[in-house]
């Protein structure tokens, strides 16, 4: 048979020993709880970083998806272009209807026309095939060869421009 001992009848020293033994046991689960804390922030700030680029991958993706299709659009509004020039009477008036048509959806998309003739040269939206002399201020755009196009503020397309000596 077990001998029951009551409190008032342990020694000081063996509650004393429990009492320590329990305060280290609950400093190491204080310890291993803090770990745990920061392992899971840590793992949570990781995964909102991922998502983050994530957004951004898809983003520019898209962003160049769509800068590729609008080029290839924009090649449609130069021909329309060319075929204002070329045209006469009713016929041109069609096209223009049709090419007015075309801006009104690049506008939709903020897509914007560079304006270049008579503007300073500017290398960063402006691509020059030639000088010619002038009497206008040496870099001056004397002749747009093909317009350039923004999107959003970004360049899609620089201008092709002949410059002033």
């Amino acid at each position: 048979m077990t001998k029951l001992t009551y409190i008032s009848e342990q020694s000081d020293n063996d509650f004393q020993e429990k009492i320590k033994k329990i305060k280290k046991k609950l400093k190491e689960c204080q310890k291993q709880k803090e770990e745990y804390l920061k392992g899971w922030q840590r793992c949570q700030a990781d995964f909102i970083n991922y998502r983050k680029r994530q957004e951004e991958s898809i983003k520019d993706l898209k962003i160049s998806i769509e800068a590729e299709v609008f080029k290839d659009i924009l090649q449609v509004l130069d021909s329309l272009d060319s075929a204002i020039k070329h045209s006469k009477g009713e016929n041109k008036e069609q096209i223009n209807l049709i090419r007015e048509q075309l801006k009104k959806v690049l506008n939709r998309y903020n897509i914007k026309e560079i304006e270049s003739v008579g503007k300073k040269f500017n290398p960063e939206i402006h691509e020059a095939i030639g000088q010619v002399k002038s009497s206008k201020k040496s870099g001056t755009i004397i002749e747009e060869i093909q317009k350039g196009y923004m999107i959003n503020n970004k360049l899609l397309r620089p201008a092709i421009v002949k410059v002033a000596k």
